[in-house]
């Protein structure tokens, strides 16, 4: 499908353009300046991957989303909890790597696990350039071209030997070209009517036309496009991690990658569904302005919590646990005594003595699997 511009709306969208832009740039200037900014960052990863599937129609508990990244988790994970996790880690790749990688061909060839053509070759996963962790799935990719080799080598091999004992040799079969997927034999989900890479190189084509109009324009039309192209099928909600990276290539929102879907949640299904679309981007732009308010309470919050931390362990001894307790617990929406332990490097023991030193309220109340966290 072809979706374009039209310039006539922009004198509609002027008031919620006006609301966006600001609410932005009062956000990217708090983060930047206030000592918890690096927790808000870290905190906004956990509430947009829930927020992603909120959006999407699937409800995942932040709490049980800690616990999955660091590997405690109290029961096993669903399928959604999965999902949010892949959000957790793909927003953590972008932020670490260079701020138009996402945008660009190779960053989208990896974070959808396609291929564009005439893309350059993508970065490793390893790469400080991507600055994400290593993918167990890539690791499968070697192994099976090897086993590939081996086996064709096999084959040849017993060729030449029924040629020489005399024996009929079969035909070398015919080398077919290799499916699109190959991890999916029966076309279970893949669509020969369904292009995501045309679709992708359709969407990416948007980006050179909305350069020219405000940041917050720009990414909204940008998510629009991609709600209404839906280039990728099975991964829907990376579209507003990047239009996430956009903003953050167009300087807007510098300080951090921004939390899209908080605020998107918060808007109406009516509205972000709308059949007219200057109403979706007003309802897109709301939606960051609605994330931009929620992000400056939320560093109100934080600074308010870090400042009473500071006053238990003030004039404490220069070697003391406390300050590094505090801002592990100010960039995790929660924290249990075994991840500060291991954050720590102490007992769990010494870990519920620092707790109780530094005076942070118990969020589950139980005697097992007990949290503690800022309310």
């Amino acid at each position: 499908m072809r979706y374009d511009i039209d310039s006539a709306m922009l004198q509609t969208l002027l008031p919620a353009i006006a609301g966006a832009e600001d609410g932005l740039a009062r956000l990217d200037e708090r983060v930047a300046r206030s000592p918890v900014g690096q927790g808000f960052a870290e905190r906004s990863h956990y509430l947009d991957a829930a927020g992603a599937l909120w959006v999407a129609g699937e409800l995942v508990h932040v709490e049980d989303l800690v616990l999955h990244d660091a590997h405690m988790d109290s029961r096993a994970p669903s399928h959604e909890l999965t999902i949010a996790h892949s959000v957790l880690r793909i927003r953590r790749r972008i932020e670490t790597a260079d701020p138009g990688w996402a945008l660009s061909p190779a960053g989208l060839g990896v974070l959808t696990a396609s291929t564009l053509e005439g893309q350059e070759r993508a970065p490793d996963a390893g790469s400080t350039e991507s600055g994400g962790e290593p993918d167990d799935e890539d690791d499968e990719a070697p192994l099976a071209a090897e086993l590939a080799e081996l086996d064709a080598l096999l084959a040849r091999s017993q060729r030449l030997l029924d040629r020489h004992a005399g024996k009929p040799v079969a035909e070398e079969p015919e080398r077919t070209a290799p499916s699109q997927r190959d991890d999916d034999p029966l076309g279970l989900f893949g669509d020969d009517e369904w292009n995501e890479e045309e679709r992708l190189r359709e969407w990416r084509g948007l980006i050179p036309l909305v350069e020219e109009l405000p940041p917050s324009l720009a990414a909204a039309i940008l998510f629009d496009a991609w709600e209404r192209i839906e280039p990728v099928r099975r991964q829907h909600w990376l579209g507003g991690l990047l239009i996430a990276s956009s903003l953050r290539v167009r300087g807007k929102v510098a300080s951090h990658l921004f939390s899209f879907h908080t605020g998107l949640k918060q808007i109406r299904h009516e509205r972000r569904r709308s059949r007219d679309r200057v109403t979706r981007l007003q309802a897109f732009m709301d939606a960051m302005r609605d994330s931009a308010i929620t992000g400056l309470k939320e560093i109100d919050r934080l600074s308010l919590a870090r400042t009473q931390m500071e006053l238990r362990f003030r004039g404490r001894r220069s070697n003391s646990s406390l300050p590094q307790l505090a801002d592990f617990i100010l960039s995790r929406p929660m924290v249990s005594a075994a991840m500060i332990a291991r954050e720590l490097g102490v007992t769990q023991r010494g870990a519920l003595n620092l707790i109780n030193e530094i005076g942070i309220r118990e969020i589950t109340g139980r005697g097992r699997y007990r949290a503690w966290g800022i309310i």
